[in-house]
């Protein structure tokens, strides 16, 4: 998950498969935008490439007094990497119009800038109204325009999931978004019944209604101003970097794995050894079933 850096466990997340995901996709691809709309700035991904022109990392997250305190405006990247981290730092209680007022015209901007071969989007659930530790105020569907928009660029792209800490609110946005993606999105808003139904009480539906009492402290000169300078940094990228693409490297699993996950877990292999018959040598410290 995001916040998984290369030594080291951060926020919930042990192992960074974002990270891991996104070096396999550039075997094949010059070029890999990942996109974060979780609550929490996706620093994780954003520190594994940060000097690199290969892969842009583009976050909206609320920012302050709030983990992981990173992704200012200003954190743009480093090195070959100058102005490929792309950051939009967010204030409590934003809604479904702020979000998307930035989100759909600084994606459309990268896209023509950066012209991605793939795309990784993490929708973490915590960005919902309604999370236990979020404190944004989105909807389902404003959640789910961001993926219905991402997917109409019509490139190969890999969904993720994310944070979320109202379950049932993670539940519900995995069954949308979903829907979304296989094109489905017209499907009831009242839930069906099945084992887990009165998680769903007292409404029983599936879409959210934003919280009337949390204020939208987001400024609208604030916000404006953000979108002017994000775009503007992207305008000064000097294109799509272009990259020398060689023979693929081999995939993660060679065939002599695939032909070893088929053996037989139980059974104890012969091992070979550099002058000898290949008959594995007991050691006197191990602990063996068989007794002489």
């Amino acid at each position: 998950l995001h916040h998984a850096k290369k030594a080291e466990a951060s926020g919930f997340c042990y192992i960074n498969d974002i990270v891991l995901a996104i070096l396999e996709l550039l075997k094949v691809h010059a070029r890999v935008l990942y996109i974060d709309i979780d609550i929490h700035h996706g620093d994780g991904v954003e520190e594994a490439f940060y000097t690199t022109d290969r892969v842009m990392t583009f976050s909206l997250h609320k920012y302050g007094d709030f983990f992981p305190g990173t992704g200012h405006i200003s954190d743009i990247g480093a090195k070959d990497g100058t102005g490929f981290s792309v950051n939009a730092p967010l204030q409590n209680g934003v809604t479904d119009q702020d979000f998307l007022g930035l989100f759909k015209p600084i994606m459309d901007k990268i896209m023509e800038v950066f012209q991605p071969g793939a795309v990784v989007l993490q929708c973490g659930a915590d960005s919902l109204t309604g999370d236990r530790l979020g404190l944004f105020n989105l909807t389902l569907k404003g959640h789910a325009a961001c993926v219905k928009h991402v997917k109409a660029y019509g490139v190969p792209t890999l969904v993720l999931g994310g944070g979320g800490y109202t379950i049932r609110n993670v539940a519900r946005c995995w069954a949308y978004e979903t829907a979304v993606l296989v094109d489905r999105e017209d499907i009831p808003n009242e839930i069906p019944y099945n084992d887990y139904y009165e998680y769903y009480a007292p409404e029983y539906l599936l879409h959210l209604t934003p919280e009337t009492t949390m204020e939208n402290v987001n400024r609208k000169d604030v916000l404006e101003g953000v979108r002017i300078e994000l775009l503007q940094q992207l305008q000064d990228l000097q294109g799509a970097p272009s990259v020398a693409m060689h023979q693929a490297p081999p995939p993660f699993r060679r065939d002599d794995e695939e032909e070893e996950s088929e053996k037989d877990p139980d059974q104890r292999e012969s091992a070979k050894t550099r002058s000898g018959d290949g008959t594995r040598k007991p050691h006197a410290a191990e602990f063996y079933d068989k007794v002489d």
